[in-house]
């Protein structure tokens, strides 16, 4: 027992120890492993270091080499028109206050470091700690998220490199800094820093900028002006405080709190200077000179710069860019003439107008005012606080109906009383209402009641939808939109009216093409991308609406006045008037509009025009011809920039033609009987027009003639004769309808004697009745027989009664003496006519005008014969009282198109 207790214990002593054993080899192994990673971990981030090294090597040995002159002085960008040839006479580097180092004043020293970089005398061209901290945000936000450029990185890449966020560029930019700060002094490189800085425009410089803004050195700048500036170069035109002040405002007061973060300056002056407003020391407005050489081209340019800043990619202009722009240097100079003419009725009232290419959407020009020198808050090319009027209703009400409901361009609309669901009445500027017409009609005449209808039906989403697509920003569309729209500028607006000449498709507006980098060779195209905004069959259907706004033949056409002769364009005209409170309060009479407004486009070119007074209390009279202002200062650009061989607007596979009747609901195809003033030409999307022919003037069949009937014992056959083969006949006998047939036969049987019989004879084609030919025959009986007589009483008397026949023979033949009689139905043709109930049994559902009653049936004695011969009546006809009806009501609506109308807006 023992042995085996020895056994066993010794058994389990032995497993103990393989078990601890195995554990000690796991242990070691994995210590083995977790040495050998970090051995591969040093010796990855050793060759990771060398390999840098290596590249940071390869590039730095790439970098160009430091030049004195590049260093000091700005490198002015180039900029090309449309052309990619001409060069834009604007931003020069010759407009430079140069100020020494000594001469920059401690406050603006202070405010550009506690900015840009706060330990530029501690490190030595690269501040490793601020590195860190970038590189952690690139990380974590990808490369290139966070910069951690010093001041000597900055005066490198501004001198030397190009602006791609490369790794390359990167080591370039270090290496070049390490060696700037072994070759300059500290002082000499912020001197290079302060005198080279893109402040705003072609702004270079501290010095040139304290000149430019405050009138002063920079010597004498205050601390709060110091700030200002130390805060632009992060957005030269974004932070100009001519142009933004409010913005420039805000960036003052984060550069004032990071002085204070620094120990530049105390809470007190820090608190002093928030309290100080930015206009308080800005140089007077009829004090400012424009640092230009040219004021020609100052409105685009401005816009280039302003969309150089809002690209991605941080491009900046002192890095010696080439910029391909969209200007066409003849059109500019053609807008800037238009600006100085006599167009203008006085010298106060003020315009603006925004030229773009309507194929690719890019800016060729622009007209910020009659006189511009650069103050952005007198462009009024690029302002939003105007409320464009009537022209937003192809884009709200009903460029959206055409894409979303299908409608075609006679949808029928009725001009009539309404309101708004608040119980406010609308109104159209004339006072009157026009009754039904067409969506076209409305549309030329600017008819206020059926744009508030289309838009109601259309619905705010996909209206808004729809102006969304086209580059319109309305945050809320609602139902006075369709009469008029603020926050949308003459550029925006010739835009969105471009989308309409491009086949439906838009391309934001824009001044730049592409940038080319210093190198040369390095190139990004910035163009936005065109994008489908509409159907094509939407977009020409629109557009031929606007064609009617500017034809000269058509009596109520708004936009006569812009019209040019051999051109083929379309466009709407737009008044933004004041409400009944303003009118009280400015004491103006109802003529009186805030805006007078007009967008208009060829194949080639869109071009819209804004004119009104800066003060909004002095009104246009749209009672005299200063309401045409806008559409001629558009004639004459138009008249002046477009070729005799524009091409002409072509109507899509996508869009029909057809000839409706107006006022028919649903529309319907015009019938050979509709009135010249009832039809109209309109267009349709394939697959949506109508097929069915409207039946509202269509004539009633011809009168059956020749009708007779033939007795033969008991039937009459009868017969008679019609022009047209598609018709039926219904026939029937005193009142009674015995059939109805194609042919042009029927025999009646079971004539009886002593009985009168007239026949009707209706023809019947498509529901509509003609009148009745009739007859009437009288079956007479034989002549009764005298009793025989007893020869011996009475034999004289037999003669008699034997002759007594012949004695009435002429009796037979009375109906040949009454044939005059016959006639007389004939002098009497409306007698004939069916009774009203009978016609209004067949009326269409659709029959918009009311039918008068016909006159009542003659009497059958009229009519009679007798024996075995017939009378026929082939009297009236329909077709008198149908086109009469027709008539009147062609008329009457060429009444209600004599009325000529404007626009109103809300």
């Amino acid at each position: 027992m023992s042995d085996k207790k020895i056994s066993r214990e010794e058994r389990r002593k032995s497993i103990e120890r393989q078990r601890k054993n195995s554990n000690k080899q796991k242990k070691s192994g994995a210590k083995t492993w977790i040495k050998r990673g970090f051995l591969a971990i040093a010796a990855l981030a050793v060759a990771g270091f060398l390999f840098g090294v290596v590249l940071f090597a390869v590039y730095a040995s790439s970098a160009p080499e430091l030049d004195e002159e590049l260093l000091r002085d700005p490198i002015s960008p180039v900029f090309l028109a449309n052309d990619g040839e001409t060069e834009i006479p604007f931003f020069t580097a010759q407009n430079r206050e140069y100020v020494e180092y000594e001469d920059i004043p401690q406050v603006m020293e202070d405010a550009i470091l506690a900015t840009e970089d706060n330990r530029f005398y501690d490190h030595s061209g690269i501040d490793l700690i601020r590195l860190g901290g970038a590189v952690v945000a690139n990380v974590t936000g990808g490369f290139g998220s966070q910069g951690a450029s010093t001041i000597t990185q900055q005066v490198i890449k501004n001198s030397f490199l190009s602006n791609e966020k490369t790794l390359k560029r990167k080591a370039q930019e270090a290496y070049l800094a390490f060696k700037l700060e072994q070759e300059y002094s500290k002082e000499e490189i912020f001197e290079m820093y302060f005198n080279k800085i893109l402040m705003s425009g072609n702004t270079y410089g501290f010095g040139t900028a304290a000149e430019q803004f405050f009138g002063k050195p920079a010597a004498e700048l205050e601390l709060h002006e110091a700030a200002l500036l130390a805060g632009m170069p992060q957005s030269p035109n974004r932070y100009n405080p001519f142009k933004n002040p409010q913005a420039a405002e805000e960036r003052r007061d984060v550069v004032l709190n990071l002085m204070e973060q620094h120990g530049k300056i105390d809470a007190a002056q820090k608190e002093e200077a928030w309290n100080t407003p930015v206009e308080s020391t800005l140089l007077p407005e009829d004090q400012r000179t424009t640092t230009e050489e040219s004021t020609e081209y100052t409105a685009f340019m401005e816009m280039v710069v302003d969309e150089l800043e809002a690209l991605e990619g941080g491009y900046s202009l002192d890095e010696g860019l080439t910029i391909y722009t969209t200007l066409e240097p003849y059109v500019q100079e053609r807008v800037n003439e238009t600006m100085a003419s006599d167009l203008f009725f006085d010298d106060e009232v003020e315009s603006a107008m925004t030229v773009v290419d309507t194929q690719t959407g890019g800016i060729s020009a622009v007209g910020a005012a009659r006189e511009y020198e650069g103050d952005v808050r007198r462009n009024f090319a690029t302002a939003r606080d105007r409320v464009i009027g009537s022209t937003i209703k192809p884009l709200v009400s009903y460029g959206p109906a055409i894409e979303h409901l299908g409608w075609s361009t006679g949808q029928t609309l009725v001009d009539e009383e309404y309101s708004y669901s608040s119980g406010q009445e609308i109104r159209n500027i004339d006072g009157e209402f026009l009754g039904p017409m067409t969506a076209r009609e409305a549309l030329y005449r600017s008819r206020n009641i059926p744009a508030v209808k289309a838009l109601a039906e259309v619905g705010s989403d996909n209206a808004k939808d729809f102006v969304q697509k086209v580059g319109l920003d309305l945050e809320n569309v609602y139902e006075s939109t369709a009469l008029g729209a603020d926050n949308i500028s003459t550029v925006e607006l010739a835009g969105a009216f471009a989308a309409f000449g491009n086949n439906g498709v838009f391309t934001e507006p824009h001044t730049i093409k592409k940038i080319v980098f210093r190198d040369g060779s390095t190139e990004e195209v910035v163009a936005p991308e065109p994008v489908t905004a509409m159907k094509d069959s939407t977009a020409y259907m629109v557009t031929d609406m606007l064609r009617d706004v500017v034809d000269t033949s058509i009596s109520g056409a708004t936009g006569k006045e812009a019209a040019i002769s051999g051109l083929d364009m379309a466009g709407k005209t737009g008044t933004s008037n004041y409400s009944a409170e303003k009118l009280q309060e400015y004491n103006l009479d109802a003529t009186s509009a805030r805006d007078v407004w007009f967008a208009g486009y060829t194949t080639d070119y869109s071009i819209s025009v804004w004119s009104g007074y800066p003060n909004v209390e002095t009104p246009i009279d749209t009672a005299s011809n200063e309401r045409l202002l806008a559409q001629r200062l558009y004639k004459q650009v138009m008249s002046q920039i477009s070729s005799p061989e524009t091409a002409s607007f072509q109507q899509p596979d996508s869009v029909t033609e057809e000839v409706i009747e107006v006022g028919t609901e649903p529309l319907r195809l015009a019938s050979p009987f509709t009135p010249w003033s009832m039809r109209s030409e309109e267009l349709f999307a394939r697959g949506t027009e109508p097929s069915t022919i409207s039946e509202r003037f269509v004539a009633d069949p011809d009168r059956p003639s020749g009708l007779r009937a033939d007795v033969s014992g008991s039937t009459a056959n009868l017969s008679w004769n019609h022009g047209s083969d598609d018709v039926s006949f219904e026939v029937s006998v005193n009142g009674e309808v015995l059939t109805t047939t194609d042919n042009t036969s029927y025999s009646y049987n079971g004539l009886e004697e002593g009985v009168t019989y007239t026949f009707r004879i209706v023809a019947t084609q498509n529901g509509r009745r003609s009148d009745p030919a009739s007859t009437t025959i009288e079956i007479t009986p034989p002549p009764e027989e005298e009793p025989e007589e007893e020869p011996e009483e009475e034999p004289a008397e037999e003669e008699p009664v034997e002759e007594e026949p012949a004695e009435e023979q002429p009796a037979e033949e009375e109906p040949a003496e009454e044939q005059p009689a016959e006639e007389e139905p004939a002098e009497e043709q409306p007698a004939e006519e069916e009774p009203a109930e009978e016609e209004e049994a067949v009326e269409t559902p659709d029959e918009p005008v009311d039918i008068p009653e016909q006159p009542e049936e003659p009497e059958e004695g009229d009519q009679e014969g007798s024996g075995s011969n017939a009378s026929s009546n082939e009297n009236g006809n329909g077709n008198g009282n149908s086109n009469g009806n027709g008539n009147d009501n062609g008329d009457n609506n060429g009444n209600n198109s004599n009325s000529e109308d404007d626009e109103d807006a809300s």
